[in-house]
């Protein structure tokens, strides 16, 4: 279990079965909490410099999710959905939850589960079709589970229904205690994987590669559906024999069943002034990502590679997984 330096908490958590439970929990550990007003504007920490980034992410905010807007989504899901967390406690040095320097990355957990679920179920028994919800969009759920057990709470509440679907994606292995749930087949798991290399000196706190691949080959023996990830591809020196050593290591590894129907998202990294600037600070040692050569504009600070570059890897990486999982499918590289 994650055992924060400091929590940050609104008063009103205390009127939620979650928010009783999460600040009992972590009383007997002595940890100094404080109440706030907001957990989205929390003073003390919105002044700290760039380099304490590290410190901030030791720190847990508890609150209630105001916000319950379905965002369309055509990818692996029809909504993105508001859920139980945001932000996370790993440290990767790309991570998009960075949105304003070191002011909202860190974990923070929302307490209101009933009236989030309470809006999914609704949704979906009121469409003429099956939906898929994006629950995980914001934070690692696999993650957040550790602490408040709400995958343990949220999918067999869900699979009652007997109607839609719920996905969430995960760079960690921490899934012993979902995997005996009943969850009828409603549940979609995507595995997020890079080379270990880059797992060890980009995704900071994130699980092993071997672990993931072996918590990926569990999940599917426990009946979910499961998607792999590879993202995000981060074109470092001698990256086209990293990333073929992946696919290689995932069709050696991965168990018979996961291979039969597994499904792949492909996403290139894109990076940002505000990550450079906070990675300088905090992660003086780190690598360096960005690359004036081979890395573009896309407007707000942002960067992504170049097209032609761009055009070459995805070339590879389709030659590659045509290659290594040719009856799998890709549902889209971008």
């Amino acid at each position: 279990m994650f055992l924060p330096k400091a929590i940050y908490y609104e008063k009103e958590i205390q009127n939620y079965e979650l928010g009783k439970k999460l600040l009992n929990k972590y009383k007997k550990y002595n940890i100094p909490m404080s109440i706030i007003e907001n957990h989205n504007n929390i003073e003390s920490m919105r002044k700290k410099s760039n380099s304490e980034f590290p410190k901030l992410k030791q720190n847990l905010i508890i609150g209630v999710r105001k916000t319950h807007k379905f965002v369309p989504n055509h990818k692996t899901s029809d909504f993105l959905v508001p859920y139980t967390s945001s932000g996370c406690t790993a440290m990767c040095l790309y991570c998009y939850l960075v949105c304003n320097y070191n002011k909202c990355s860190y974990l923070r957990l929302y307490v209101n589960r009933e009236q989030m679920l309470d809006k999914i179920i609704k949704t979906s028994n009121n469409s003429e079709k099956d939906l898929t919800f994006e629950i995980g969009s914001n934070s690692d759920l696999i993650l957040e589970n550790t602490i408040t057990g709400n995958l343990e709470w949220t999918i067999p509440k869900f699979a009652k229904e007997e109607k839609g679907y719920l996905t969430f994606p995960t760079k960690f292995d921490m899934v012993d205690s979902i995997l005996n749930l009943d969850h009828k087949e409603r549940i979609i798991v995507r595995m997020s994987v890079n080379p270990e290399e880059i797992i060890r000196k980009v995704e900071f706190g994130t699980s092993s590669l071997e672990n993931r691949i072996k918590a990926i080959n569990k999940l599917k023996a426990s009946g979910y559906i499961v998607g792999i990830i590879i993202a995000p591809i981060v074109l470092v020196d001698d990256w086209k024999g990293k990333y073929l050593e992946l696919i290689k290591n995932l069709n050696d590894n991965l168990s018979n069943d996961v291979k039969n129907d597994v499904f792949f998202e492909l996403i290139f990294m894109t990076y940002s002034y505000v990550h450079r600037k906070i990675n300088e600070e905090a992660f003086p040692n780190a690598i360096n990502l960005y690359n004036s050569d081979e890395m573009t504009g896309r407007g707000r600070g942002k960067y992504m590679y170049r097209k032609e570059i761009k055009d070459e890897a995805e070339r590879f990486f389709r030659e590659q997984m045509r290659e290594y999982f040719p009856n799998n499918r890709i549902i889209y590289i971008v």
